[in-house]
């Protein structure tokens, strides 16, 4: 087996055996990595290897927003609202090729990265088998 296929392989298991919890936590540090790497890439004139990043990272935030339940608690509107704003400020900065505009999402995502981490440690430490629905993630 090659390298690709080991780690193909391994990402497929972790994802089909993560709780929904790590799940959430796995989709934010990619959602980090790619808006890193894309804004490397724009910085570096790679406007190919930065459209890549960033259609995965517009991915990843319809993903949260599809399994976002806004009926679930009271700040899920709000956060459905932030997911709104970042995926057309991830699409406006992919256009105008804008580091900074990456950098400003980034920044944005990077504390709700950090409160989702917390959560579902707290989760798992104090419930193992609390799911995320009562979260307000389906």
């Amino acid at each position: 087996m090659n390298y690709d296929t080991l780690r193909d392989r391994y990402v497929r298991d972790a994802v089909s055996t993560a709780s929904p919890a790590t799940l959430l936590v796995m989709l934010y540090d990619r959602l980090v990595l790619d808006l890193l790497r894309a804004e490397s890439a724009l910085r570096d004139g790679k406007r190919d290897a930065a459209n890549e990043q960033l259609t995965h990272a517009q991915d990843i935030i319809s993903e949260l927003s599809n399994t976002l339940d806004v009926d679930a608690w009271d700040g899920a509107p709000q956060l459905m609202s932030v997911y709104t704003f970042l995926h057309t400020a991830l699409v406006n900065a992919n256009v105008k090729g804008d580091p900074e505009a990456v950098v400003a999402c980034r920044e944005l995502i990077e504390p709700l990265q950090d409160a989702w981490q917390r959560a579902a440690s707290q989760v798992a430490e104090s419930e193992p088998e609390r799911s995320l629905g009562e979260l307000g993630v389906a």
